[in-house]
């Protein structure tokens, strides 16, 4: 909820601030327009757009933001016999360049209406895993793992930008297919007794998203990387201003 608040306080900066000198005025053209996405928000991001026409059909932008570790979505930790964490979250930076055509050729205002382009997107995500493990003779161990996850990806994006007055709109991003490579990096901090590893290699069976890592990535070092090139899909909304 504090990021509701937080997004509302910086919205209502923005445009008080993009409306100054004489910016008000009707029949002034806006080729600017400035966002939040809010359905972002959700899972605990913070997500800012700013766009700039170029002509009468094309408009290039730029989305920039920060996740935190609250949201909705979390993987859950490993609850087994052996071994037991807690849920694992991430947070970092995100940016997202974009170009559009729009179909509505462009008057007095933003451009409006039925688009169709390409992204690219950037993410650096940091996570910490910490839990307990118990060894065949009933010894426990703390466990404490740190993660990094790298992503450059690209794709196509369409969606429908409508306008619900002369400086505000709603755009609905409605599909973005793309793909993207992704780099896993761990590091132990707290080493664990040998077979720790095996049993961390058993558990990890029940998550499919391991099914995608490399048959070599295993946790049997301090250090630890992997690519995987992975699908991905876009889609939000953003609350806009025109200037």
């Amino acid at each position: 909820m504090r990021y509701f608040w937080i997004s509302l306080l910086v919205f209502l900066y923005i445009v008080p601030t993009t409306g100054q000198d004489g910016s008000e005025d009707p029949d002034l053209e806006a080729n600017n327009r400035v966002g939040l996405m809010v359905t972002d928000m959700i899972n605990g991001t913070l997500l800012f757009n700013y766009e700039r026409a170029l002509g009468k059909h094309i408009s290039v932008g730029l989305n920039a933001g920060r996740k935190g570790k609250d949201g909705i979505l979390a993987l859950s930790g490993l609850d087994t016999d052996q071994i037991k964490t807690g849920d694992i979250t991430y947070s970092g930076m995100k940016i997202i360049p974009e170009f559009r055509y729009y179909l509505n050729e462009k008057g007095s205002n933003m451009l409006t209406g039925f688009y169709f382009g390409a992204y690219l997107k950037f993410l650096q995500y940091k996570s910490d895993l910490g839990g307990t493990f118990i060894d065949s003779a009933g010894d426990s161990f703390d466990l404490l793992y740190q993660g990094k996850i790298n992503v450059a990806s690209g794709g196509l994006l369409v969606g429908y930008k409508l306008d619900i007055s002369k400086r505000l709109s709603i755009d609905f991003l409605i599909a973005g297919p793309g793909a993207g490579n992704y780099n896993f990096k761990l590091k132990n901090i707290t080493l664990p007794p040998d077979e720790f590893y095996d049993a961390l290699n058993e558990a990890l069976k029940d998550y499919s998203i391991f099914d995608l890592l490399n048959s070599d990535f295993k946790f049997k070092e301090t250090r630890l990387s992997t690519n995987v090139l992975l699908p991905e899909f876009r889609y939000g909304i953003t609350l806009g201003y025109s200037f």
